[in-house]
């Protein structure tokens, strides 16, 4: 495979710009903001804010795997990364001006997020689909590693402009009021200029390989029916798919609340859970790359469940903590693994898929993150109602703990195999 260096660096870039998004909206700034100021309290901030990440998982599990097949058939996955980005930065932008306190302005709030969020994580199923075809399977690992540890750094980068730019300063930027709450939202403005400017090297320099221009949705369909009826064929995909439905429950509710949790367990100010938020995006940023060269070496399995066990131990040290400095402390060990186990996480499924089913089955890799992402926010947000906060985020390390158990039975070297077999028939078969 030739080594394309500006369509790597092109598709990593992507990374950097769409990191804005899950940083400080998802993560971080607006979530945190829309907890305090869309609701009475933290606690009914959080239970709502749940609801919409339940309901954008079950959106997206529905949606990727076909829309990922449509792609597949058409050879067009540029064109529909282009449509699902403008989509999402849309709608974030919209986010900007959905003002609290006014009748229904939850519910508008939280649909806007919705939209914008299931654009996002569509856009990622085309993006991801382009890693097999960029990287040999003996680099996978690390091209996947300098996209997250880019991605990091770019969230990092547009955490400190809306920190210093519009959160924090006494005359925030381009006119932006200074009393009031709008500063808070206009950092979805930020979000949406950043995402869709950085896209461009990606737009412009990562190229469909054999594209048709042909949308045959029913078509799509068939070939996915006949992909699950064949997935005893891939059974260390399925193996390894199952696995991340699981712990990637987990890990979604970590990211989602980690910025909840630190303010309303530990009383942090959003300027605070902002420095903490950027103290872990650099954690996540060395992780990732630095394992990038640990996943070729010894393999995504490895890595993942290296990473899940820390996570588990930094769990533990998190809710248990007494002080702001035992969050800080479970904060980084969070960040240097949360890198890990994403890219490793993508590589593996790099190295399992078959050139002709790329973007299908990154939408099954977009489905098992998302078809039961319910559960985490589900049982997070029903336990913090019972228990409190530390009980509640403390759910996610059994989410960790089972589905490292059956990744623990997935063959990689065989995985990897049957992929190679497949590429070689449809080869030799001209399709």
């Amino acid at each position: 495979m030739k080594f394309d260096r500006r369509a790597v660096f092109s598709w990593c870039s992507y990374d950097w710009a769409n990191s804005a998004f899950t940083t400080l909206v998802v993560t971080f700034i607006y979530s945190t903001y829309f907890s305090g100021a869309f609701a009475a309290d933290a606690a009914r901030g959080t239970v709502l804010w749940s609801r919409a990440i339940v309901i954008s998982a079950v959106l997206i599990a529905l949606l990727s795997p076909v829309l990922g097949a449509v792609a597949d058939r058409s050879g067009r996955r540029r064109r529909y990364l282009i449509i699902s980005t403008l989509v999402c930065c849309a709608f974030t932008v919209l986010l900007a001006f959905m003002e609290p306190g006014t009748g229904g302005a939850a519910l508008r709030a939280l649909t806007v997020f919705i939209i914008a969020n299931v654009a996002f994580e569509v856009a990622m199923v085309f993006y991801n689909a382009f890693l097999p075809a960029l990287a040999s399977r003996d680099m996978i690992g690390r091209v996947s590693g300098w996209g997250w540890a880019l991605g990091y750094i770019g969230g990092l980068v547009a955490m400190a402009i809306a920190l210093y730019g519009f959160v924090r300063p006494e005359t925030p930027w381009f006119g932006i009021p200074a009393d009031g709450d709008f500063r808070y939202r206009a950092t979805n403005l930020l979000v949406a200029a950043w995402f869709l400017l950085f896209s461009i090297p990606m737009f412009l320099f990562v190229r469909d390989t054999k594209p048709t221009g042909k949308v045959d949705v029913g078509g799509a369909f068939r070939e996915l029916g006949q992909t699950f009826r064949n997935l005893g064929e891939f059974g260390e995909v399925g193996k390894f798919l199952l696995a991340r439905l699981i712990y990637n429950d987990g890990l979604v509710t970590l990211i989602s609340f980690s910025g909840i949790f630190a303010a309303g367990t530990f009383g942090m100010s959003l300027g605070e859970v902002t420095f903490l938020g950027m103290a872990l995006n650099i954690a996540a940023g060395l992780g990732a790359f630095a394992f990038g060269f640990v996943d070729d070496r010894l393999g995504g399995k490895k890595t993942v469940l290296i990473s899940l066990v820390a996570l588990c131990i930094a769990v533990v040290v998190g809710v248990s903590a007494s002080s702001k400095t035992g969050l800080w402390a479970a904060g980084i060990i969070i960040g240097v693994f949360l890198g890990p186990i994403q890219s490793a996480s993508r590589s593996l499924m790099g190295r399992f898929t078959p050139a002709r089913h790329q973007s299908e089955f990154f939408g099954f890799y977009a489905f098992s993150g998302k078809a039961t992402a319910f559960l985490g926010p589900l049982v997070l947000g029903l336990v913090t109602a019972w228990f409190g906060q530390r009980v509640g985020v403390a759910t996610v390390i059994g989410f960790f703990m089972l589905g490292g158990a059956i990744l623990f039975t997935v063959n990689e070297e065989r995985g990897i195999a049957v992929a190679v077999a497949h590429d070689a028939t449809a080869h030799a078969s001209g399709d």
